[in-house]
């Protein structure tokens, strides 16, 4: 199994910038430091200052010459998103990836500083804001790529888009955080569509069972429950994973984000989604409610009226 580092050998990304959302820790710090290693100029972004500071001394350590800046966004908070949006825009006026790889997960019940549900609002609605007010600069890098985290976990739900932040029924952390993978899956799927003509492809990427502390919120119960859940949304991989014992670790997990970034494979394909650095073409691998293209579409207009408030 490839790493990042595996990845990118051999890859030139001179004169190229790239922004990695949650870069602090886990697969985006890998990624982070795979994408430097290319030549590219890495924008870190993190909602932790110290964390920050830590991972761009990291990352110039593990990388001689990297060429790195440091962005504060929270994703759970829309003026931070406009705030960090805005000092990228004065960094990169063009941007050739954008990698939305931050996230939460099997969170219990909470809001965003704007109200919305904690999973949905950060994994979702945090990139699309982002990611809409930095179009315009990847339009201008004439050839960009957005790589968005999202999980095989879509399976555990979809998006109520009657519902969304979990107003009117009791919440379930598992189902909720399953509609926000499933929103990441859509979100790409309508951005290619808006944004292929302009040069600008989409990805999802499946990582895998990684061992970050993207699982800090799961007891050994939640972990039992889980592969139940599991098994019964009739995932074909269920019988075969033990989501207590299945994991990889950071290096090798981050492996098919960076190959979604930089691979030449992709070149002229987009909308598509990524596990083990390839395109899983059984589309029964995907949850049809992910790939619908009405269904993105009214998540499209849906989250564009959340976020405007």
């Amino acid at each position: 199994m490839n790493t990042a580092m595996d990845v990118v050998d051999g890859v030139d990304l001179t004169g190229r910038t790239c922004l990695i959302t949650g870069a602090t820790s886990g697969l985006g710090r890998e990624s982070a430091r795979a994408l430097a290693s290319t030549g590219a100029h890495v924008v870190l972004t993190g909602r932790n200052a110290a964390a920050l500071a830590d991972v761009d001394t990291w990352v110039r350590g593990e990388v001689p010459h990297a060429q790195t800046s440091t962005v504060a966004l929270d994703l759970t908070s829309l003026q931070s998103v406009r705030a960090a949006a805005s000092q990228i825009q004065q960094l990169a006026p063009a941007l050739h990836v954008l990698m939305n790889n931050a996230g939460v997960m099997f969170t219990p019940f909470g809001r965003t500083a704007d109200g919305f549900e904690i999973q949905f609002g950060t994994n979702h609605l945090g990139h699309f804001e982002l990611t809409r007010l930095l179009t315009p600069q990847l339009v201008a890098a004439e050839g960009a790529r957005i790589v968005t985290l999202s999980s095989d976990g879509h399976r555990l739900g979809d998006v109520d888009l009657d519902d969304p932040n979990w107003e009117r029924r009791e919440y379930d952390k598992f189902v909720a955080y399953g509609a926000s993978k499933t929103a990441n899956i859509l979100h790409v799927v309508e951005l290619d569509r808006r944004l292929r003509d302009h040069q600008v492809r989409a990805y999802a990427v499946h990582p895998g069972i990684v061992a970050t502390s993207l699982a800090r919120h799961m007891s050994s119960d939640d972990f039992a429950d889980l592969g139940r859940l599991a098994k019964a949304t009739a995932d074909p991989r269920a019988e075969k994973v033990d989501v207590r014992r299945d994991f990889t670790t950071p290096e090798h997990g981050a492996a098919t984000q960076v190959w979604a970034a930089v691979s030449a494979e992709l070149a002229g394909v987009g909308g598509v989604y990524l596990v083990g650095c390839r395109i899983r073409d059984d589309r029964d691998d995907v949850a049809p409610h992910a790939l619908d293209a009405a269904h993105a579409a009214a998540l499209w207009e849906l989250s564009g009226r959340l976020c405007d408030g």
